[in-house]
């Protein structure tokens, strides 16, 4: 399994042909297929980033999660 820092996972934010990552709960999920996330955004979230803090306030459960393939995890 790959692992990204926070740099690394920064260059998947879903624009300029790049795949949208997004990191949660140290896991790196694949979210380029999902039609909630066109340019690497979806509402005030962007890909490339770690929204772990973002889902506690998110109006969905984490299960939403389980809708993407893990293609990696987070490292300090």
């Amino acid at each position: 399994m790959q692992t990204f820092t926070t740099a690394e996972l920064a260059k998947y934010d879903g624009t300029g042909g790049n795949p949208a990552y997004v990191a949660y709960k140290g896991k790196v999920y694949d979210l380029s297929d999902g039609p909630n996330w066109s340019d690497g955004s979806h509402y005030m979230h962007s890909a490339g980033e770690d929204l772990t803090e973002e889902m506690e306030t998110s109006p969905h459960s984490d299960d939403v999660m389980n809708d993407f393939p893990v293609v990696g995890e987070l490292i300090s």
